[in-house]
């Protein structure tokens, strides 16, 4: 008999089906609610995953989509204010339990990964067997940036499953969501890798104007370029973070390599930069102040509008792109019709 049941909650009439663990096990894991791998590694009682990673991603995608459609058309509801706090709360208690459950399967799966890695078993009365498989320098630092990657990413959705409620992270979220449908858009996520400014402002490029020349390394040799040929007129505002102090030369030049050769974050002098080498005004949405305009002076027609969040991730800030939200809503409804079908 399986080890565990599918329960299925209504919420809102969402039919959202989640797998449920005997009571003996979530009493077990009830002091941890967002298990680690080891976590994961340290009960070997419960029954491992019996999907492999590409079906189980799979499933996650399809599940995500479901649970998006479903929420496109909760929004189109005509209910009163207070309702629709009220589904509004509902919807990001939804979001955050696929996503906490979503994390821990991984977190599981990559648990068992790592429990069944033995190693070769060495020859045998001097007879040789199959040799060893030998992994180049350049392969174990890819397995390794992999391998952190993968873990970067668990550790995201993880702390995106324990932001919910009135957190920061949700609060800052709703009010987004608020200035952004005054304008008749919706946000659209980018990875938080590192390259988020830089691939947001790719998403635009491509979305708004039909740019698709631009790669992402394209955009940091543009920032680069840009603080480096502009240094006398931006040095004053490049301090330290330490000290306070203003950058030395040297520490110049270390930002500037940074900035084209790394998955240094950029922030407001980055966006400037590209504002000014695409010749197109960038506007930030923030939860809280104004929300700046870089490059003014360039043609409005080619305005990008990117989002900025302090409280998306503990790992530190991250930008995000926009869509126009009447398209994000069909998108969604139209992959929710394709998984049905």
């Amino acid at each position: 008999q399986s080890s565990c049941h599918r329960e299925t909650h209504w919420a809102l009439n969402l039919n959202v089906t989640f797998f449920v663990y005997p009571q003996s096990v979530r009493s077990r894991d009830r002091k941890a609610s967002h298990p680690t791998m080891a976590d994961a590694a340290a009960r070997p009682e419960v029954d491992a995953p019996t999907e492999d990673e590409e079906t189980l991603t799979a499933r996650h995608r399809k599940e995500k989509k479901e649970l998006q459609a479903k929420i496109q058309s909760l929004k189109k509801a005509k209910v009163d204010k207070k309702k629709k706090k009220e589904l509004q709360d509902e919807i990001v208690q939804l979001e955050a339990d696929l996503e906490a459950r979503h994390a821990d399967e991984l977190n599981r799966l990559n648990a068992l990964k790592i429990s069944v890695e033995e190693p070769a078993a060495p020859a045998v009365n001097g007879e040789e067997g199959d040799e060893p498989v030998k992994m180049s320098k350049a392969q174990r630092r890819r397995e390794k940036k992999s391998q952190e990657d993968k873990e970067r990413q668990a550790q995201i959705k993880a702390e995106e499953a324990a932001n919910r409620g009135s957190s920061p992270r949700v609060l800052e979220d709703r009010k987004i969501a608020e200035l952004l449908a005054a304008r008749g858009l919706a946000s659209f996520p980018v990875a938080a890798d590192g390259d988020c400014l830089y691939n947001a402002v790719k998403h635009q490029l491509q979305s708004r104007l039909s740019a698709y020349e631009y790669e992402t390394g394209d955009l940091r040799q543009m920032a680069a370029d840009y603080i480096e040929d502009n240094k006398e007129s931006i040095i004053f505002y490049m301090t330290n973070p330490d000290t306070g102090d203003i950058l030395g030369e040297d520490e110049f030049r270390k930002y500037c390599h940074q900035v084209r050769n790394t998955k240094s974050w950029g922030g407001e002098i980055e966006v400037k930069a590209l504002s000014s080498g695409l010749k197109c005004p960038i506007e930030i949405i923030q939860a809280s102040g104004t929300s700046p305009v870089h490059g003014e002076g360039e043609d409005p027609a080619r305005k990008l509008v990117l989002t900025y969040h302090r409280h998306m991730y503990r790992l530190g800030e991250h930008y995000n792109s926009t869509v126009d939200a009447v398209a994000a809503g069909k998108d969604a409804e139209e992959d929710g019709e394709e998984d049905d079908g």
